[in-house]
């Protein structure tokens, strides 16, 4: 039992394991900011633009609440509003990280460039190999 949780800690610590438990708490909290962009600040002014609409409140009514004696029935809607907030949170977080993305990508390229760049000979070394490579022949 012991050698199971030191195999599990060595597992829990390693930093793939790590990173991935920090990706997601952001990952989360970047969820809730963007759903709040969302909801009190880009749906709003669509709204006013369409006339007053509040998208959370756009629903269409499938069936009517009923009450029989003492049983009430709830009304059935489907709430489309809810699921045009989701779309357009959806797609300013892919936004997002397609942006972040993209600028990890122009950093990395650029750290290959420099490497790339350090790795070239000097002129000096490149003239001492072809004498050598004269001498050879």
């Amino acid at each position: 039992m012991k050698e199971f949780f030191s195999e599990f800690k060595a597992f829990a610590m390693r930093g793939n394991v790590i990173d991935l438990a920090v990706g997601v708490i952001i990952g989360g909290a970047f969820g809730k900011i963007v759903s709040s962009f969302i909801n009190d600040v880009v749906m709003p002014p669509i709204g006013l633009l369409l006339g007053g609409v509040d998208f959370k409140d756009l629903k269409i009514l499938l069936k009517a609440g009923s009450s029989e004696g003492d049983k009430v029935i709830d009304p059935v809607f489907l709430s489309y509003g809810g699921f045009i907030n989701t779309v357009v949170e959806f797609v300013i977080i892919a936004f997002v990280i397609f942006l972040a993305v993209k600028g990890m990508n122009r950093l990395t390229r650029k750290d290959q460039e420099e490497k790339a760049a350090v790795k070239k000979p000097s002129e000096d070394i490149v003239l001492l190999t072809e004498i050598r490579d004269l001498l050879r022949k």
